[in-house]
């Protein structure tokens, strides 16, 4: 693969993950979750070619608990 397709597919890399990141926080939102913390690892995209990883970060103990609920609400199939 030529140095531009590289850099190309690696640019296309990060931007996926943003998309991601994106749309973790829009979905977790519509629950009332917020994870200050959430982004895309830095030292992941360092180098040549990237492999972006979603941070979740740190969160309090409501912002899990409340994580937990929306969790158990889905698992046992409530729409809450």
């Amino acid at each position: 693969m030529e140095a531009m397709e590289r850099r190309r597919a690696a640019a296309d890399r990060v931007r996926v993950a943003e998309g991601v990141v994106e749309q973790l926080r829009e979905g977790l939102a519509e629950f009332g979750v917020k994870l200050p913390s959430l982004r895309i690892d830095p030292v992941s995209c360092a180098g040549d070619e990237p492999a972006p990883l979603v941070d979740l970060g740190r969160c309090n103990i409501d912002t899990a608990l409340r994580l937990c609920e929306v969790l158990a609400e889905k698992g046992s199939g409530h729409d809450g």
